[in-house]
């Protein structure tokens, strides 16, 4: 492999916002691989992940260092230990001159024998995802969050067919095996969104795992769908396929931002059927007991996605995850009454852990069982070869 300290030095750089100013790391990398027009696609690949891969194995990479970085040489010495646990032979640059390959190999077989340092984790959350998940779960969770994340891709029903829309892609020379009636599984890496099949809203790009949410509510046309937490509109997009563009969809956030970028969405998609609110004061309340179907897409430490967003699992604490916990509780509370009887609700997060999933829905039972039944759940795993999610279908007396 050849190495050029332009991009070395724009990787670390890169590193330095995302971990000592704490921005998040896919704005860092996207505005990071705009920075400079010369460079070329393997130029922009080697960037992102070099980011990426250093994020995902920070901290086996700062114990065997011996410290976590401060200074713009300290990065040099973990990009070279990265190199060195790829097997990549460095160059013989004075930015590398404090490590020896023989060693660094010898310390990274050391530090590998603790399990949280193998799989580069923080001790809290290897801690507990052992006492939620047990020893043999949790350690197969947790390799499986540090491999490739699988590139799946949602077809827009609305508008095309998975047939037509494979043909698409392979005029364009990418190779999509068919997953079920409306997924497709991409092989290799493409920017997706610079597709014409994309532009015209024939494909959306969304984990196989997050596609199984919103047929997990059971919406039908007609219907009138109330996505509570809708974010960027994901899911929403998917309710809307599945009713086949007929009924309502009231799709709401905390985040006008999200909104505007859902709105956007939704026109490329072609759904006609989708309004947005914001949730502010009263919001919830005018809505009661008016939806047939409410998605509950809550807040969570998405431990399930992070080898998506590995970012997270240095973000994450014990005190931040109880503070979700108690908003996903809040939620379910305030947000279910607007649930009709006879309805029904979705409670979904892109965790792994029981304590955000249904040990929530059993809480949210014992205080109202007189209101709500639950029908089924399933717990998706990133050993499954997909993104990890909870989904729990709850029943309205």
């Amino acid at each position: 492999m050849r190495y050029y300290p332009n991009l070395i030095k724009s990787a670390i750089s890169a590193l330095q916002r995302i971990f000592d100013k704490g921005e998040h790391a896919g704005t860092v990398v996207a505005q990071t691989l705009k920075s400079d027009s010369r460079w070329g696609s393997r130029d922009r690949r080697f960037v992102a992940e070099n980011i990426y891969g250093i994020i995902r194995w920070y901290r086996l990479l700062y114990e065997v260092a011996g410290k976590q970085p401060e200074t713009v040489q300290d990065w040099w010495n973990i990009f070279g230990i990265y190199q060195i646990h790829l097997d990549n032979t460095l160059p013989e640059w004075e930015e590398f001159k404090g490590l020896d390959t023989y060693k660094v190999n010898i310390q990274l077989l050391k530090a590998k024998e603790k399990r949280s340092i193998a799989q580069s984790v923080p001790e809290w959350m290897d801690e507990l995802g052992e006492k939620q998940l047990g020893e043999e779960k949790w350690a197969e969770t947790i390799h499986a969050l540090n491999q490739e994340a699988p590139v799946v891709l949602r077809v827009n029903t609305l508008k095309t067919s998975i047939d037509q829309l494979q043909k698409e892609l392979t005029k364009e020379g990418i190779e999509a095996e068919i997953l079920t009636l409306d997924a497709l599984r991409i092989e290799g890496r493409r920017k997706l969104t610079a597709l014409k099949a994309f532009r015209k809203g024939h494909f959306e790009i969304q984990d196989f795992g997050s596609q199984l949410i919103a047929p997990y509510l059971e919406v039908e046309p007609g219907m009138k769908i109330i996505d509570a937490c809708a974010g960027a509109g994901g899911k929403t997009l998917h309710l809307a396929s599945i009713m086949k563009n007929q009924g309502e969809i009231i799709s709401m956030d905390i985040h006008k931002d999200k909104l505007r970028e859902l709105q956007h969405r939704v026109k490329r998609n072609g759904v006609q059927i989708v309004t947005t609110r914001i949730i502010k004061e009263g919001t919830i309340s005018k809505l009661k007991e008016s939806a047939d179907r409410l998605l509950l897409d809550v807040p969570c430490t998405g431990s399930g996605v992070l080898r998506r967003k590995p970012d997270s699992k240095w973000k994450l604490s014990p005190e931040l995850m109880q503070s979700l916990q108690k908003t996903q509780q809040n939620i379910l509370i305030e947000y279910s009454p607007m649930v009709k009887k006879g309805g029904k609700l979705v409670y979904a997060t892109c965790s792994v852990f029981p304590s955000e999933n249904e040990e929530q829905v059993q809480e949210f039972l014992k205080k109202h069982a007189d209101e709500f039944e639950l029908e089924k759940e399933q717990t998706v795993y990133p050993q499954d070869g997909y993104d990890g999610f909870y989904m729990a279908l709850l029943k309205r007396k």
